[in-house]
């Protein structure tokens, strides 16, 4: 059957064109559909881009030579930054320590300056000060201007210690200060002697203390047995502290110093080992003076010599 076509008296005239499906390919539905799903998503954007510039950067590390003028490049410009006045370090400044010490910190340090503050290991250098015997802490920081500020707290002796090798300074911890002839200390310090005397400094500056009264007369401390100490007259009896409680003791002798002056009397050795009896040792002299007046020959209160 023909189609009708309408006439005009100019001629006739076309009917319109049918418009084309609305739905889309078989194959463009599918990329649609694969573009939805998040990992494809995200192998385009992410996993393209990474996978391209590993494999230009692959592609650059086979070429020796180019990884070579790139590796030179990089360290001229660093030398370059490194050489620049302002990061270079031309003073050292040591604060917080003595003449002596101050000597001994430079030489640990062992700078040749000036020196690029890159070059420097700040950690390092803190370790070689805070290794000196000498120094309880110590902090390194570079200040403006080109310093490098060392910051040092010393240890300050508190006793002499007498060894089998020499005398030497510890501090209130009992660590190593120097040795004696190295470095005399600003005021007198009392004396401490014996194996294992720096392990139990806290008890021997506790019973120092407590033996303040005597003031001079107390030449120092000996250890004995790594477990107790004696207590050393400059003009009177050794006093022998127990091992537990030997503060306790030296009260005890203190009072009795008061009440009686058992450490004026003419003895060698007050013995305090014994918790429940403290058991006295005369000299020769008094033994003997003793020994006369229980025979009878000589009346009690005569004294000689």
């Amino acid at each position: 059957m023909r189609p009708l076509i309408a006439r005009r008296e100019t001629g006739p005239v076309p009917l319109p064109r049918p418009r084309p499906d609305p739905a889309p390919s078989r194959l463009t539905y599918r990329a649609q559909r694969l573009w939805l799903t998040p990992f494809f998503r995200m192998i385009l954007r992410v996993g393209l881009p990474v996978f391209a510039m590993l494999f230009a950067a692959l592609w650059f590390a086979t070429d020796e030579e180019k990884v070579n003028a790139l590796r030179d490049q990089v360290a001229e410009v660093r030398r370059e930054i490194e050489d620049r006045p302002e990061f270079r370090v031309n003073l050292l400044s040591i604060e917080g320590a003595s003449p002596a010490v101050t000597e001994e910190v430079r030489g640990a340090l062992a700078l040749d300056l000036p020196v690029s503050s890159f070059d420097i290991d700040l950690e390092a250098l803190r370790a070689r000060v805070e290794a000196l015997p000498a120094v309880a802490s110590a902090s390194v920081r570079i200040a403006g201007g080109g310093y490098l500020s060392v910051d040092v707290a010393e240890r300050v002796p508190a006793l002499i210690w007498q060894t089998r090798t020499g005398t030497v300074l510890i501090d209130a911890e009992g660590h190593f200060v120097a040795a004696l002839a190295d470095r005399v200390p600003e005021a007198p310090l009392p004396m401490v002697a014996g194996a294992g005397a720096d392990l139990a400094v806290d008890e021997a500056l506790r019973l120092l203390a407590a033996a303040a009264p005597l003031g001079d007369r107390v030449r120092g401390l000996v250890r004995v047995g790594q477990r107790r100490w004696d207590v050393v007259l400059r003009d009177g009896p050794r006093i022998l502290l127990p091992a537990a409680a030997p503060r306790a003791a030296l009260d005890e002798v203190l009072l009795l110093q008061d009440v009686q002056q058992i450490l004026d009397r003419d003895l060698v050795r007050i013995d305090m080992r014994n918790p429940s009896r403290m058991t006295v040792q005369l000299t020769p002299d008094a033994l003997e003076t003793l020994s006369l007046q229980r025979s009878g020959q000589i009346p009690v209160g005569d004294e000689r010599g």
